[in-house]
């Protein structure tokens, strides 16, 4: 499932145009994404606009990475 938007959705990585830096979408409540930082769970932000994030990473991109360590 993605976002019609943008195509970005739980688990990618994405660019936040308007916070200026990167991060993992981890929670989508209605039309908010929940983001953490790339390295860390404890610094999250919040992005009500999708035409904003740009997708870097695709989850499945993400899950083949971690996997080939």
């Amino acid at each position: 499932m993605t976002h019609e938007g943008t195509g970005a959705w739980v688990g990618d990585q994405v660019y936040d145009e308007v916070a200026g830096k990167e991060g993992v979408i981890t929670d989508v409540k209605g039309c908010t994404f929940i983001l953490r930082e790339v390295y860390s769970w404890a610094l999250t932000w919040t992005s009500h606009d999708a035409e904003t994030l740009q997708v870097t990473i695709p989850r499945q991109e993400r899950i083949k990475r971690r996997e080939e360590r």
